[in-house]
């Protein structure tokens, strides 16, 4: 470790940004007027009366201006307290990024853990259809060196020199070369860690983390984000579209006995990755709602399952859903035409009924996941809620105004603050 940035960091204690001193309570400067009055004054009885307004006044005038520490707490970091609003986070993953520009304060990145491009597309297409949101990705510093292993330069760490972690500290304890001593280094030296990352499937995270881990859906992760942000409020209004959302989805969903099986899949080299549904963790928190039936509810599924053709077509979903299929780094399209033309899976019941679709990413934000929600509502009771359109990449498409399942400037306006 370069000692001069273990001593630099140490030295800086940013200046933040936002969330200053409180003004001067009215009171005191109502008190102040009122003893002016008084000195100036030469009758006896508004003499009197002004020194007695002052003396009312001045119990609460002078209380001192509220302090700006604040304090927010999350699993496995704990509690968090911060001087005032962070102008300078560095973030892992496309829950925190889209969490920060959903809160208005997307500005505050300075990096991704993988390649800004490849996660910032996605999160270009969605914002493409609300007025005014976008992410500036064109200086984030990438966090995972793309090698073929998982990991953050601690060094890199370092030269960041960040307000704040937005990533989960077991997480990187995880990584190698990392233990939770390095990972309580850069707390200490550099900026706090606040972040939860396990919670997206519920796996278990690494000692010394395990025992007292909690997990949480990923409104409440949202959530905790808008108090690091003091932005309760625009959490407020964002949580209510989508309670408003799954309200709409939910209420006009038609009987089970009605509702397609559902096979959610990585499709590469002639090969099917499957991911169940039916399961906790907000991964699948944008189809879990749509109460389908899960296609790989009785396998054994877990990452490194995978299936062949002729697999595939012993479970014949009725609908496949291809995940990180918006603007991503797979083309649904042109898997959708291999799968045409490949003499097996062009018996698949989902490829004659024309029913592959691209589907949300797993690691998704507030954003994201109310865009999620209608794709996939979409895709599935296309009867109940309009089609969803043909899609080949690009931005998130446009839908007719009187088709969209949640209003688009009223996010627009809670993003902007407008």
């Amino acid at each position: 470790m370069d000692q001069d940035l273990v001593d630099r960091a140490a030295r800086t204690r940013r200046a933040y940004l936002k969330g200053g001193g409180a003004l001067l309570a009215g009171g005191l400067l109502a008190g102040c007027a009122g003893q002016n009055d008084a000195e100036s004054a030469t009758d006896a009885t508004e003499t009197a009366a002004a020194t007695e307004a002052t003396t009312e006044a001045s119990p609460e005038a002078e209380t001192e201006a509220e302090p700006t520490e604040y304090t927010v707490s999350m699993s496995p970091a704990g509690d968090v307290t911060f001087e005032s609003v962070p102008a300078d986070v560095m973030v892992y993953n496309l829950v925190y990024a889209d969490a920060a520009v959903a809160f208005g304060h997307g500005d505050a990145v300075n990096s991704l853990g993988f390649d800004s491009d490849a996660g910032g597309r996605t999160l270009d297409a969605y914002y493409e259809r609300l007025d005014g949101v976008s992410f500036d990705r064109s200086e984030l510093a990438q966090l995972n060196s793309g090698s073929g292993s998982v990991n953050i330069d601690k060094e890199l760490v370092y030269e960041l020199d960040s307000d704040l972690h937005l990533v989960d500290p077991a997480l990187v304890a995880s990584f190698d070369g990392w233990d939770q001593s390095d990972v309580e280094e850069i707390r200490e030296q550099v900026g706090p860690w606040f972040g939860n990352a396990y919670s997206r499937t519920h796996a278990q995270p690494p000692e010394p983390y395990a025992a007292d881990y909690q997990y949480y859906t990923l409104w409440e992760i949202v959530e905790n984000v808008g108090q690091v942000f003091r932005e309760e409020d625009r959490y407020a209004a964002l949580e209510s579209v989508h309670s408003d959302l799954l309200d709409t989805i939910q209420s006009d969903l038609p009987p089970e006995s009605e509702r397609p099986t559902v096979g959610v899949v990585i499709y590469m080299d002639e090969t099917f990755y499957p991911s169940k549904i039916n399961v906790p963790g907000f991964a699948t928190s944008h189809i879990r709602p749509l109460g389908v039936t899960d296609a790989f509810a009785a396998g054994d599924v877990t990452f490194e399952t995978s299936y062949d053709f002729e697999t595939m077509l012993e479970i014949d979903p009725d609908v496949l859903l291809h995940s990180y299929g918006i603007d991503s780094y797979y083309d649904v399209a042109s898997t959708r035409e291999t799968l045409e033309d490949h003499p097996v899976g062009s018996e698949l019941s989902a490829v004659r009924n024309d029913r592959v679709f691209p589907s949300g990413t797993p690691v998704q934000g507030p954003i994201m996941n109310l865009f999620q929600l209608e794709m996939t509502a979409k895709q599935l009771y296309p009867g109940r809620f309009g089609a969803w359109p043909e899609y080949s990449g690009g931005a998130y498409p446009e839908i007719l105004e009187e088709e969209r399942l949640f209003d688009r400037q009223r996010v627009a306006d809670i993003v902007t603050g407008n």
